[in-house]
């Protein structure tokens, strides 16, 4: 049976506060767009893409940050670029794309262009709540999965390297998810991740028990984690999670307005885990699933966001970071969800 894995993504935070700081933003994309092997044509979409975001971010939203993912799949390549404030809110989108509008005496060029520019755009808005944006430029990642893939994974303020990783793989029938975090922050525990992410992608095709046991086996050389794997087999009814620790795991059915939290046991993969036990949850065609570090609180409620279910799973995953996120500690958000998504909604 083919396995598709997900190589682990770069992603990168930047905070926009005045028109002093796109410039950064356009220079850290640019690195990644070299990175990721785009063209020059490519690059120069990917710069004019985050130019106006973060500009949008620091005169319309009040100041923000702006976080750039870059992906690299089967050869398929792209960038998200998530532009996330805490303002007002668009009061009105339809307007708001339209060039030539402009609520502040800017030229208000700026929406409409990033909408032409890139592959993908979706915003999420909320009056006194804030607005999100999601540009993609360059392909979408195609797999054998009925489920679409986003994400965030960012460090904690001052560290580099992120303890947090995530990781996915898919086949014709079923599709895997982990995310685990490696026990406190810096390149200790981001090396206990990336020793995770080596040992997922080579026992991916085990079921989620097999593979936690793998983790505990291959971290004990490690400083350890709190890791859980949830599968999902195409076409059935259930979804099978195993975690230890506190990684959150949650099924969204919003057809049925219901959101089950699942069960992790207590215990630190690599060191000391009482107990490895799998739990089968209700799955549809139409559910979602969650995962997050304990980065994010766990207090969000997906009810608080009406329409958010709605958009990219990059866009829900970056929402959830921007509100939830404890800001002491690395954070980790990971989204998945059916394809039938209509990427210029607004």
């Amino acid at each position: 049976m083919e396995i598709e894995f997900n190589g682990y993504p770069t992603f990168e935070r930047i905070a926009v506060e005045d028109l002093t700081q796109p410039g950064e933003a356009r220079r850290a994309a640019a690195a990644i767009a070299n990175r990721l092997g785009f063209d020059e044509v490519t690059r120069g979409k990917v710069e004019i893409v985050v130019t106006e975001l973060s500009r949008n971010v620091a005169v319309h939203g009040g100041g923000g940050y702006v976080i750039l993912a870059g992906w690299k799949y089967r050869g398929e390549k792209r960038i998200d670029v998530l532009a996330l404030d805490k303002g007002s809110g668009i009061a009105n989108v339809a307007a708001a794309m339209e060039d030539g509008y402009s609520s502040s005496g800017t030229p208000g060029t700026g929406l409409g262009a990033v909408s032409r520019i890139a592959s993908a755009f979706q915003i999420f808005t909320q009056p006194k709540t804030g607005t999100a944006l999601l540009a993609r430029v360059s392909a979408d990642m195609t797999t054998m999965s009925p489920l679409t893939v986003g994400a965030v994974s960012i460090p904690i303020a001052g560290e580099r390297l992120c303890g947090d990783a995530f990781a996915t793989a898919h086949s014709s029938t079923r599709s895997v998810f982990m995310v685990v975090d490696g026990l406190g922050h810096g390149p200790i525990a981001a090396e206990a991740a990336g020793v995770a992410v080596q040992t997922f992608e080579k026992y991916c095709g085990d079921a989620p028990a097999e593979i936690v046991s793998r983790l505990h086996d291959a971290l004990k050389a490690t400083r350890g984690a709190a890791a859980a794997v949830a599968e999902i087999e195409h076409g059935r009814d259930t979804l099978v999670f195993c975690g230890v620790g506190n990684i959150s795991g949650i099924v969204q059915m919003p057809d049925e307005g219901i959101a089950r939290s699942m069960v992790s046991h207590n215990g630190i993969v690599g060191h000391q885990v009482p107990r490895i036990a799998e739990f089968n949850y209700p799955w549809s065609n139409k559910s979602g699933l969650i995962m997050h570090s304990d980065g994010i609180n766990t207090h969000w409620n997906m009810k608080s966001y009406p329409g958010l279910l709605n958009r990219d799973p990059a866009l829900i995953a970056a929402v959830l970071y921007r509100d939830h996120s404890r800001q002491r500690d690395d954070a980790t958000v990971l989204v998945a969800q059916p394809k039938a998504i209509d990427l210029r909604s607004e």
